[in-house]
């Protein structure tokens, strides 16, 4: 695949990618790099991009803003960001413990 190698690149969220990478797949999605980031897309539309930052790694729903969030989880990163939400995760434990919830939203 096109974004292999961000799998198997030396960071600390290894773990992390490598679970929400699962994850996003298992949903049918079919993965592609963008911004030198695994992007996953439905028909052509970017739906959800893999990232990390120093604190944390996220997936990054391209439409968030539209979507229903009912937990109240999705994270507009910046006020400059206007449609993008994130969902944050610290640990692995976290990712699993979110499965259903996650799978939720990228359906």
């Amino acid at each position: 695949m096109e974004a292999d190698w961000f799998f198997t690149k030396d960071t600390k969220w290894q773990e992390e990618y490598s679970e929400l990478r699962l994850l996003v797949l298992d949903c049918g999605l079919i993965e592609t790099l963008k911004w030198g980031c695994p992007c996953y897309v439905v028909e052509k539309s970017n739906v959800v991009l893999i990232h990390g930052f120093k604190n944390y790694c996220a997936l990054l729903f391209m439409q968030g803003a539209i979507m229903k969030d009912d937990q109240g989880l999705l994270i507009q990163q910046t006020a400059n960001v206007q449609s993008a939400r994130q969902l944050r995760f610290k640990n692995v434990d976290e990712i699993l413990k979110s499965k259903s919830i996650i799978t939720s939203y990228i359906k």
